[in-house]
């Protein structure tokens, strides 16, 4: 049911130019780009499982949170305007989703983060109920990447984070931090139409 939800509200978002995270384009060259991203604010979480499972269980946590599991500031139930109609419900309010879901891995594990709406600060953005969703600030960073279409699976993951290897190489990029992978839309969508982004933070 929430992977629906979270589906609704990417496709309504998406048709109504839904927030991305800030960024100035450094360069393109075909489906490659190098961006410098402004600072932003994420919530996220560590999940254990295959990309898959990962992705399920990380999504449903930060849902959990985004949809009304939270303290706001004043204390007080407060409505942030979304897409769709959301209800209200004491002590908490509800925040608007961003595009795109990230995800990288760690070891065994995966880090599961929604950016949060450029309209918060860490002072105003309401805090997790759960202690397993986790706030963080993120500076400052200039990542390469990779744009591509279809499903993408942890094979699929595996050859497009070699062929963005390949071509940071070629550009003298020096590489830091692990891949993570962006992804834009809804389940349904049409995978021809899907987006989805390869990331490695360079220097």
């Amino acid at each position: 049911m929430l992977i629906w939800i979270f589906g609704l509200l990417i496709f309504s978002n998406s048709a109504m130019a839904s927030e991305e995270p800030k960024f100035t384009l450094l360069q393109k060259d075909e489906s490659f780009e190098v961006r410098a991203y402004a600072p932003k604010i994420i919530a996220e979480v560590v999940v254990d499982g295959d990309m898959r499972e990962a992705s399920g269980k990380g999504f449903r946590l930060i849902a959990d949170f985004i949809f009304g599991n939270n303290t706001a500031p004043s204390g007080k139930a407060e409505k942030i305007s979304m897409t769709v109609p959301v209800s209200m419900e004491p002590q908490s309010k509800k925040i608007s989703m961003t595009a795109p879901v990230g995800i990288q891995q760690s070891g065994n594990r995966w880090k599961v983060y929604f950016v949060m709406p450029s309209q918060y600060s860490l002072e105003t953005l309401p805090k997790p109920n759960n202690p397993l969703v986790n706030i963080q600030l993120v500076p400052h960073q200039k990542f390469a990447l990779i744009r591509f279409s279809g499903l993408v699976d942890e094979d699929k993951m595996a050859t497009k984070v070699a062929e963005l290897k390949t071509w940071v190489a070629s550009k003298h990029l020096l590489m830091i931090g692990s891949p993570e992978l962006a992804r834009y839309n809804p389940p349904w969508t049409l995978p021809f139409l899907r987006r989805n982004e390869v990331m490695l933070e360079v220097e």
